[in-house]
């Protein structure tokens, strides 16, 4: 019987991760999951050379550098700027609403 140092559960991001550095420093992992691939919600298939986002877009943030330059070092992230925004009676607001969407809205 083969002997593992951790089971992980999930092999979304966290699982995936820990799973990779555990096994840098000699430890013997099993990773299981109820889906057939890694990398949880974030996962991307290739169909005709084309990444497509098997359960929606996601965007990676962080402001820690060294987060940053770590993650990169497994994937290659696009420039991206998410700010959405809301129709509202023919008036657009920006999104997350704040107090000031909302004393724009219905006055203060």
């Amino acid at each position: 019987m083969e002997k593992y140092n951790y089971l992980i559960v999930g092999a979304g991001l966290f699982g995936s991760i820990f799973a990779y550095e555990a096994n840098k420093r000699g430890k013997k992992c099993l990773v299981i999951d109820k889906r057939n691939h890694v990398g949880g919600n974030i996962y991307t298939e290739k169909i005709e050379e084309i990444n497509i986002h098997k359960y929606g877009a996601h965007i990676f943030h962080t402001n820690n550098k060294k987060v940053w330059d770590y993650i990169n070092q497994f994937v290659e992230f696009n420039r991206f700027t998410n700010s959405p925004i809301a129709n509202y009676k023919g008036e657009l607001f920006n999104l997350p609403f704040n107090m000031n969407t909302f004393n724009k809205l219905w006055g203060g």
